[in-house]
């Protein structure tokens, strides 16, 4: 398996030269933070990364899980570096300080959890939905339910899930069908079988709490009728704490192509007792709470794949000895050239450094605005309650098809070792994959992108993301970078506004290229604005770095978008007009 380092160069710059981050956590009256505290965080996260996490992540994936007994045991070490993980308080970073939370912005923890993605992503994906489920629990429960639960989830000597999908229903919940009774003593009796759940049992925690959408005995059809119920695994007694079982049991634990060490169950409810979150019928909006949070942090797993199978396919490609340079002998010394200095795998390695760091960019612009969104008021707070609408099928969609591609890439730099198992770069390959399809598919968020975020509003997201935009390109200080980057947004922009005249086939048939043409302009727009400020860092590697790598995307990468853009004015008809029996030859 690669070694993983963390890259803490690249998140201090981006959130002291690039973000200047001391003066962000001014602004929004975090006086008692600043960019020295925020380092010291990075510091301790990215060691538990290193240290802690990343030597678990191949043996966790050669042994996986097993389910005895009705029992779920997860890989040797898993749970000790689960202990370790709560006992210093990184589960506590984003919850709330009234339930025991540090109530951290989401600039400090962002970065850190993309370590936890790169470091071991079977094990992250745990404690990922646990902090989902505390978004959900503490914007819509009960204050019955938030002092039961919320104090334990937020520690992480509790655990969460979410369950939604039912093996008939897939991605379309309005088919579910779990049963929710509603009881005298105001709790409900919930019975059904929900599949692909995450962390749904494991040997980590006393308890684990379920979020589970059910449908009521007079629940209107559709979507219209989903509530949303948290369900025990064991029920609380009269302190509190876990006592009786409740009945919730494990069918079975998924045999999947990647995360193998994480637990995928079949959960089986019959009459099990929940308590109902938010209000009857109106379940699938709190649910969208805890499934846009996730949508993000699975965006991050791309990412965070992404930078592991870049480091190493970078430390292969300096220590192999392959052949002779085209350019001339480079290494004179030795009886052939490091693969370093063959300009296709430099292209190879450039695309996966201009890809993973201009979604970082990105990552940690929304953190950005989730911070605004979380501390101000009024109009700045709605404003970045739009962007983060507008840009979260991007960073889930494009960041996790860019995992893909860039974990691919890690292959080929190694040639045939890339394919043997002892190397690890497959196995990031196979982790990756699984991010494009949970959460919503990837052909789920371009048409959420194109259809809901862009024309359902008349493009008021569009507008105030073109902002956000427009105040990275003012900043620019070279007229060249600023006008180059000002042609790429205002092109991204007006493309944007021809789009919202498109029928609705149209759109959809254009979906998945303007989620890919958005990405590449924003990230051009990114990488501009980046190499603009690393003239500004101490740092000469960085500065370097940046500058050259942004030199390399916008001759190399950014104009995909141009492709992309052609194909989504040529219309829908070539998709649609070939009858059913001409997909057969047989």
């Amino acid at each position: 398996m690669p070694e993983f380092n963390a890259p803490i160069n690249d998140f201090q710059f981006l959130l002291n030269d690039w973000l200047k981050i001391s003066e962000h956590y001014q602004s929004l009256g975090l006086q008692e933070l600043d960019g020295e505290l925020v380092q010291e965080i990075l510091n301790q996260g990215g060691k538990f990364a290193e240290q802690v996490l990343a030597p678990l992540n191949r043996e966790g994936d050669e042994q996986g899980c097993t389910l005895k007994d009705g029992s779920v045991s997860t890989p040797d070490g898993f749970a000790e570096a689960y202990a370790d993980y709560i006992a210093n308080g990184w589960n506590a970073m984003l919850g709330s300080a009234d339930y025991d939370g540090q109530d951290l912005p989401y600039t400090c923890a962002v970065p850190v959890h993309e370590m936890l993605n790169s470091a071991n992503l079977s094990w992250r994906l745990t404690t990922m939905l646990t902090e989902s489920a505390v978004l959900a629990l503490t914007k819509h429960g009960s204050e019955e339910l938030k002092n039961a639960y919320l104090s334990k989830l937020i520690s992480g000597e509790w655990t969460g899930t979410m369950n939604l999908t039912e093996p008939h229903a897939g991605t379309d919940l309005s088919l579910l069908n779990t049963k929710a009774e509603p009881q005298a003593d105001g709790s409900y009796r919930i019975t059904g079988n929900k599949i692909f759940i995450t962390g749904g049992d494991q040997d980590w925690t006393s308890n684990i709490i379920h979020l589970v959408l059910a449908r009521l005995p007079d629940a209107p059809p559709g979507v219209k009728g989903i509530s949303l119920f948290l369900v025990p695994k064991l029920l609380l007694d009269d302190n509190g704490e876990p006592g009786q079982p409740n009945n919730v049991s494990v069918g079975s634990i998924e045999k999947k192509m990647g995360i193998k060490a994480s637990p995928t169950c079949v959960m089986n409810y019959d009459d099990a007792i929940g308590y109902l979150v938010g209000e009857e019928n109106k379940g699938l909006a709190c649910m969208f709470t805890m499934m846009n949070d996730a949508r993000f942090q699975v965006g991050l797993q791309g990412l965070g794949v992404a930078e592991a199978s870049f480091q190493g396919a970078l430390k292969y490609a300096r220590e192999r000895l392959q052949s002779r340079a085209p350019q001339g002998v480079q290494q004179p010394q030795d009886k052939a050239d490091a693969l370093m200095h063959q300009p296709d795998v430099r292209r190879m390695l450039l695309t996966q450094k201009a890809l993973t760091e201009g979604c970082r960019a990105l990552s940690m612009l929304y953190a950005q605005q989730m911070d605004i969104e979380k501390y101000a008021q009024g109009d700045d707070a709605k404003r970045a309650n739009q962007v983060l609408a507008f840009l979260t099928p991007i960073c889930k969609g494009f960041m996790t098809d860019m995992g893909l591609e860039v974990s691919n890439i890690g292959i080929q730099v190694y040639g045939g070792h890339g394919y043997i198992r002892e190397w690890g770069m497959e196995q990031l390959m196979r982790d990756a994959r699984i991010a494009m399809l949970y959460e919503g598919t990837n052909g789920i968020q371009a048409l959420d992108l194109i259809g809901r975020k862009l024309t359902r509003d008349g493009g008021q997201m569009l507008d105030a993301t073109y902002q956000v935009f427009s105040e990275l390109v003012q900043k620019i200080s070279t007229d060249d970078d600023k006008q180059r980057a000002h042609a790429i947004l205002d092109d991204w922009f007006q493309t944007s506004r021809d789009i919202l005249q498109f029928s609705p086939e149209d759109a959809a048939g254009a979906a998945v290229d303007y989620m890919h043409y958005s990405a590449y302009s924003l990230l051009g727009v990114l990488w501009l604005s980046m190499a603009d400020s690393a003239q500004h860092t101490d740092n000469t590697l960085i500065a370097a770095g940046k500058r050259s790598t942004c030199t390399f995307y916008l001759h190399r990468l950014l104009p995909r978008r141009d492709a992309h853009k052609i194909t989504m004015f040529d219309g829908v008809q070539d998709l649609l007009s070939p009858a059913d029996a001409e997909f057969d030859y047989l």
